[in-house]
């Protein structure tokens, strides 16, 4: 298996949760609002015998060229995001939903963003996110889900054509959900929020921002245990965006 990170770069994130990019080189964290933390951002694509599969998609932002970040990053590694065939979202957030769909700065309207692909979403976090009230979803970018014409509502645990496991995890929001690709003796695992950076694996680190920060931190050591030989995958990690603990 093949795998592209497709980082959207670094932003700071306050308060009001909205995403402000951040160049380390030509700002300072003390000059943003106070309370400002630093957030990576960065899904990822992997290429199997049978898939083009992309893991989560990123904020949506495009670029001055109104190209969507994701289609762009996906187009310098000479993949058309037309060919994306699977996308599977760990959860509805914003800063991991956003590129599901691409709005139109004229008329508001958003249309899917990989209209070939079968997006696969846990179906209690769809329904909680699409109500209103909460922040930290955009119901009305995710009504994209709405249009697609293969869209599969998965819960608990189980398989996609034989080689994608799902699973239920919900730690980091009631209906988070993990995914491992396993392809030829390979495993690739993907943990969305909860597995969300190298540092985390090697301690007992508790988020504040977790739903159940307890079971977060528990659900890392886990798989951190379990998967010596498999590749984990880094959302919001850009310096270490995978990494193999047995080769590490």
């Amino acid at each position: 298996m093949i795998i592209y990170p497709l980082s959207e770069g670094s932003f700071t994130v306050d308060h009001t949760k909205r995403f402000v990019p951040f160049d380390s080189e030509r700002h300072q964290l003390s000059n943003r609002p106070a309370g400002s933390i630093l957030v990576e951002i960065q899904p990822f694509v992997v290429i199997t015998s049978r898939d083009i599969i992309l893991l989560d998609t990123g904020l949506g932002f495009q670029t001055e060229q109104g190209t969507l970040q994701l289609h762009e990053n996906l187009l310098q590694h000479d993949i058309n995001p037309m060919d994306v065939t699977k996308v599977l979202m760990s959860h509805l957030h914003k800063d991991h939903a956003g590129g599901m769909g691409i709005r139109d700065e004229h008329t508001g309207a958003v249309r899917p963003a990989f209209p070939l692909a079968t997006y696969y979403v846990n179906a209690r976090e769809m329904d909680m996110a699409l109500a209103p009230g909460s922040s930290s979803y955009r119901p009305e970018e995710l009504a994209v889900l709405n249009q697609l014409e293969r869209l599969e509502r998965i819960d608990g645990e189980g398989w996609i054509d034989g080689y994608i496991r799902y699973a239920w995890s919900g730690g980091h929001c009631p209906f988070h959900q993990v995914f491992r690709i396993e392809e030829n003796g390979e495993v690739i695992f993907y943990g969305g929020d909860e597995a969300p950076q190298y540092q985390q694996m090697k301690s007992r680190f508790i988020a504040k921002y977790d739903a159940d920060g307890k079971r977060a931190m528990e659900l890392r050591q886990q798989w951190w245990t379990e998967g010596k030989d498999w590749t984990f995958l880094f959302y919001h990690d850009i310096k270490t965006p995978s990494i193999c603990p047995g080769q590490s």
